[in-house]
């Protein structure tokens, strides 16, 4: 049998593991804690096993462990995760996709009662229906202010009652009653707090952006940069095209003021002195843009068409 380590041996064995998976891991996912038990746990380290590790500890000694790693590697991107450990919180390091292990630990949540004292993180609604509880467990009902009727010996709830809300702490009627129901209303598990990778801190929220989502916001980054670059006139590649269009429009108003004049400059003189021109090449457009699909189709029919077989083509005449 191992002789029991010292609680300075275990502080010793602890660091080493830590900083060797500083060294060998990149990402790290800081996940809280707060009421998860060490069964629960344990599956948890299970379902993450191959590519990810749990690693649970007091947070002066990661602290401490994190800051002696950093003076000793000089790296001091490792210190970005000081500021992250704080409260009941775990490190799980990964060499996985952050998003498929983030959904992973999400899964291991498990039903628990409300306790008296507990802070709600949820709203609990009773839904209405039979209880099975007999007629003198009324008084429960009735310290709560929920509407029950008798039905066949047993206590009804008549309609859905908001029991506690989301941030309350629960007292000690709603857990008793909860208790009765055999209703539990709240799950707990690991919760991601906040995302290392390599040095950079993020919110978790970043893992649930979709390519649509990068898309949308960097459409909406290049058109302000647009309209900054276009208000202080600084040109741009997103902004050189209106920039070009702007100036063809100023030099196009110029044309039509005085005698000066080009071809484009001539077509719209021409519409201003003759309004009705421009109505019916208006018209004309969309005539002209549906007649070619329509003139092409019937070219592609003729394509199609066999060609009639002539007398000759058979290798004899009908008269003959």
């Amino acid at each position: 049998m191992a002789p029991k380590q010292t609680k300075a041996e275990k502080k010793i064995a602890y660091d080493g593991k830590l900083c060797q998976l500083l060294e060998e891991y990149g990402q790290i996912l800081v996940v809280n804690a707060d009421n998860v038990g060490s069964n629960q746990l344990q599956n948890i380290r299970k379902g993450l096993r191959g590519d990810s590790v749990v690693l649970m500890g007091k947070n002066t000694m990661m602290k401490r462990s994190v800051r002696i790693h950093a003076e000793k590697t000089g790296n001091n991107v490792y210190l970005s995760l000081i500021p992250l450990l704080v409260g009941n919180v775990g490190l799980i390091f990964t060499k996985g996709d952050l998003k498929e292990v983030s959904e992973e630990v999400a899964k291991y949540k498990v039903g628990a009662p409300a306790r008296v004292g507990l802070v709600a993180p949820i709203d609990v609604v009773v839904p209405p229906g039979n209880t099975g509880l007999d007629p003198s467990q009324t008084s429960f009902f009735q310290v709560l202010n929920i509407p029950t009727k008798i039905n066949k010996g047993t206590v009804e709830i008549i309609t859905p009652v908001e029991l506690i809300r989301k941030g309350e702490k629960v007292g000690s009627s709603e857990a008793a009653l909860l208790a009765k129901l055999g209703i539990r209303p709240f799950s707990y598990g690991l919760v991601v707090l906040s995302v290392y990778d390599n040095g950079s801190v993020f919110s978790p929220e970043v893992l649930d952006l979709t390519e649509d989502d990068l898309i949308e916001k960097f459409v909406a980054g290049v058109s302000i940069a647009t309209s900054l670059s276009l208000a202080i006139s600084f040109p741009t590649l997103a902004a050189a095209p209106h920039m070009f269009v702007n100036a063809y429009k100023n030099v196009l108003s110029v044309a039509v003021e005085t005698d000066y004049s080009f071809p484009e400059a001539d077509k719209v003189k021409e519409y201003l002195k003759d309004p009705s021109k421009f109505a019916v090449a208006a018209v004309a457009a969309p005539a002209a843009a549906s007649g070619a699909p329509a003139a092409a189709a019937k070219e592609e029919e003729k394509k199609e068409e066999p060609a009639e077989e002539s007398d000759d083509d058979m290798g004899f005449s009908l008269f003959d």
